[in-house]
């Protein structure tokens, strides 16, 4: 979901960016429709230009508050013209998201593979239309065959959706 959100990629990555998530588990006021993005930035100065510079880009910033070491989580509102795919994507039916909602996630994304860059076809790309090889990855890692209606990626879990940061300081620290 974040890609609709049309946040620069690059602003994301230079600032910290861990994940997006539907709700914060750890706090008792929850927003609607709304995008919950973990950063934990390293340039703190750096951070605060780019929420402010966030703030005048958009209408759809609703909140940003921090967590002890260093996390802090900007809340975004989800934009409502794309409200039946976010239902779609809810409900793991993404081959059957709009046109215009899979345009917003890229096609080819370049990797480093043993110190060379490469450009390869998406995972979002693959699991929108259904690929070929992503149909025969599954098939044969599951032993069966894949009927024409079926989605090619698990379904969408919200408790695995959902922020937890003691579970990720946690993490870390282990």
């Amino acid at each position: 979901m974040v890609p609709t959100l049309k946040v620069p990629k690059e602003a994301l990555k230079d600032n910290g960016f861990i994940n997006g998530y539907v709700k914060d588990g750890s706090r008792e006021v929850q927003y609607e429709n709304c995008i919950y993005l973990l950063f934990q930035p390293a340039d703190l100065d750096k951070f605060r230009e780019f929420l402010d510079s966030e703030y005048e880009r958009t209408k759809s910033l609703v909140d940003d508050y921090d967590y002890e070491k260093g996390y802090v989580v900007v809340v975004y509102q989800l934009d409502s013209k794309f409200a039946k795919d976010f239902d779609l994507v809810k409900r793991g039916r993404y081959s059957k998201t709009s046109p215009a909602f899979q345009a917003l996630f890229p096609k080819v994304i370049k990797i480093k593979k043993n110190g060379l860059h490469k450009d390869e076809i998406s995972l979002q790309y693959r699991i929108f239309n259904r690929t070929e090889d992503l149909i025969k990855f599954w098939e044969e890692k599951l032993g069966v065959e894949f009927e024409d209606d079926q989605e090619v990626w698990h379904g969408f879990e919200e408790e695995n959706e959902i922020l937890n940061i003691e579970k990720l300081k946690e993490y870390v620290q282990s």
